[in-house]
């Protein structure tokens, strides 16, 4: 494939006092949850155990209106290859919204360092999907020091105009409209506003299971009891568009330019939030990049096609592995699925 085409720690039940009324944490077999007190904001933190010993750290991002369980398909595919922790962004899935009210892209990626530098564990392979794809270019940016890697799927990059499709999402940022799209749909049912969802970030919502949609609506569900759920969704999207508006070296393709971690892009060909058309642009910015094409994927590849995406992903890792001349505990060498730039 061508280039072009191409430190605090509180237990479970006591993060969850934290976050009224958050229900029981949803956990996939394997997972544990924990909550991270940090300086200004507390997140909670999703791990699945590795494989084996040894194995590199890796930390993932979710998308707006989205949580650590976005990536749990992914995480269950590399445990054997890497030592993997995603985050709740502040005011998402069980973290509560920070104290100082920032949901920038800056304020997100902001939390992220702060993990980071907490954690003890970077430099780490940084995984992030749409706004997380922001945030995570903005860490590798400014923060070098702390990622191994890069990976994108779908990142929220600049794009002007937006595609059609994606324009009432872009809407929420708009004050007062997440709040009046709110109470005009109090009557749908979680099951309506899953499908709505699906619909969206989905190329093919077909492939979600009876199960993988029942918990779906059990997440949404409890999402709605939040009393900040509408909020934090609104100043997030807001941030988003924000950020779109930078320019100078806050400008994110800006930073892009800068980023020195190996990257991985992930671009879905029925996405209809982040053009597919993106892909070529990201490509040309990203100076040490591969890129992985999927023309049925949508906007979340790591959960439609969580297998593909995760052999890309150690593929970038034995490229890296080659150039630095380490090996990476657990990786092996496999037939290459796709070419660096330039190939």
């Amino acid at each position: 494939m061508s280039s072009t085409e191409r430190p605090g720690v509180r237990s479970a039940p006591e993060a969850a006092q934290s976050v009224p009324p958050a229900g029981d944490p949803p956990v996939h077999d394997g997972e544990t949850v924990r909550s991270v007190a940090l300086s200004g904001l507390t997140l909670n933190v999703r791990s699945r155990p590795p494989g084996s010993a040894g194995l590199p750290p890796a930390v993932y991002v979710h998308g707006l209106g989205g949580s650590s369980l976005n990536w749990s398909a992914l995480m269950l595919e590399l445990a054997g290859d890497v030592d993997s922790e995603a985050v709740d962004l502040p005011g998402f899935g069980l973290s509560p919204p920070p104290d100082d009210g920032d949901y920038s892209v800056s304020g997100h990626a902001r939390a992220v360092v702060r993990y980071l530098d907490a954690c003890g564990r970077a430099p780490v392979h940084l995984l992030g999907n749409s706004l997380g794809g922001a945030v995570a270019t903005r860490v590798a940016a400014r923060r070098p020091d702390l990622v191994r890697t890069l990976t994108l799927v779908s990142p929220a990059l600049p794009e002007l105009p937006p595609q059609r499709t994606a324009v009432p999402t872009a809407l929420l940022a708009v004050p007062g409209v997440a709040g009046l799209f709110g109470r005009l749909t109090k009557g749908w049912s979680a099951e309506r506003r899953t499908r709505e969802v699906l619909a969206l970030c989905y190329g093919d919502p077909g492939r979600v299971s009876p199960g993988g949609f029942a918990a779906a609506v059990a997440e949404f569900e409890r999402r709605l009891r939040l009393p900040y759920f509408w909020d934090s969704l609104a100043r997030s999207a807001r941030g988003i568009v924000d950020a779109y508006t930078l320019g100078g070296q806050h400008s994110l393709w800006r930073q892009a330019e800068r980023v020195l971690a190996p990257t991985l892009l992930v671009y879905g060909g029925r996405d209809q939030l982040v053009s597919f058309r993106m892909a070529r642009r990201a490509a040309a910015v990203f100076r040490d990049n591969r890129m992985l094409a999927l023309p049925e994927a949508g906007h979340v590849a790591m959960m439609e096609y969580p297998e593909i995406v995760a052999c890309a992903f150690r593929e970038l890792l034995v490229d890296t592995a080659q150039l630095t001349g380490h090996a990476e505990v657990g990786i092996a060498p496999s037939p290459r699925l796709l070419s660096p730039k330039g190939d």
